[in-house]
């Protein structure tokens, strides 16, 4: 049973371990919030290039002082390809819009977007690495990699063909019904579904995208008149995009499988 004691102590240091994983993207957004404000107008460097500039000195600090490892590094680079090539879509129809101007952008996309999908990956491989993540009943890589390759190519294809993220969802929860993510935070092995473990990752996302938005570093066509919240919509649009942030990250670093777990709920 755990004490009151051990519970504050396990919930200090899970706080502490997830604010370490969440160093790059915690980093750039606030950087994000505090150019909406304090970003000087009529400055040589447009507010978007400076982002990218910065986002590339965080990186580099993270490498210098070992916070980060050049595995860690890698899947930043790879997420920031694929999210670009997103945003360079969506842009393109008007799923959403960057409305300042900058100089480092491929077509209507500023580069330093790429990084706030690179911020997810960062966040997934570290927590791995500090929490120790072990996984039962984890499904076959194959059909994992084929439902993050089916959930991407849903992002493009459905503005012009039948939206199939309905079956999707159940896909996952197919895939992953029996899955539990394990976790060290002090001593014991904590667990949790995997599936729940996602949703609450989708959940931070969410309120990160609404902090973007509220910094107008991009803006949906709702919010063109001023700040609005983002749709809850989008949560399931961020729950899909972690299953494909969580593949693509378990190829650089593999599953480890728990093949005897002596299970310990989250509620101790």
């Amino acid at each position: 049973m755990m004490t009151f004691r051990l519970f504050l102590r396990e919930f200090w240091l899970f706080g502490l371990k997830q604010a370490s994983a969440c160093l790059f993207g915690g980093a750039f957004l606030a950087l994000i919030l505090a150019t909406r404000f304090c970003y000087p107008p009529g400055f040589w460097m447009s507010r978007y290039d400076f982002l990218v500039l910065a986002a590339l000195g965080i990186q580099g600090l993270l490498l210098a002082l070992r916070l980060e490892t050049w595995d860690e590094a890698a899947v930043i680079a790879i997420f920031h390809v694929v999210g670009t090539i997103m945003e360079i879509y969506k842009t393109s129809v008007g799923s959403w819009a960057y409305p300042e101007a900058s100089l480092l952008k491929i077509g209507m996309v500023p580069l330093f977007s790429g990084f706030m999908y690179s911020a997810v990956g960062s966040y997934i491989a570290r927590a791995a690495r500090l929490f120790d993540f072990h996984y039962s009943a984890y499904p076959r890589m194959r059909w994992t990699m084929l439902l993050a390759a089916l959930i991407y190519a849903n992002f493009f294809t459905h503005h012009v063909l039948p939206d199939i993220r309905l079956a999707l969802f159940a896909g996952i929860g197919w895939l992953f019904r029996h899955t539990d993510i394990y976790f060290t935070v002090d001593r014991e092995r904590r667990s949790m579904p995997l599936l729940l473990g996602f949703f609450l990752v989708a959940l931070f996302i969410w309120i990160a995208e609404n902090v973007g938005t509220y910094s107008q570093v991009w803006i949906y066509p709702h919010q063109h008149h001023g700040f609005a919240l983002v749709s809850l919509g989008k949560l399931g649009a961020w729950y899909l995009l972690m299953i494909v942030s969580f593949v693509m990250v378990s190829l650089v670093h593999r599953p480890m499988l728990l093949r005897r777990p002596a299970r310990k709920a989250i509620a101790g």
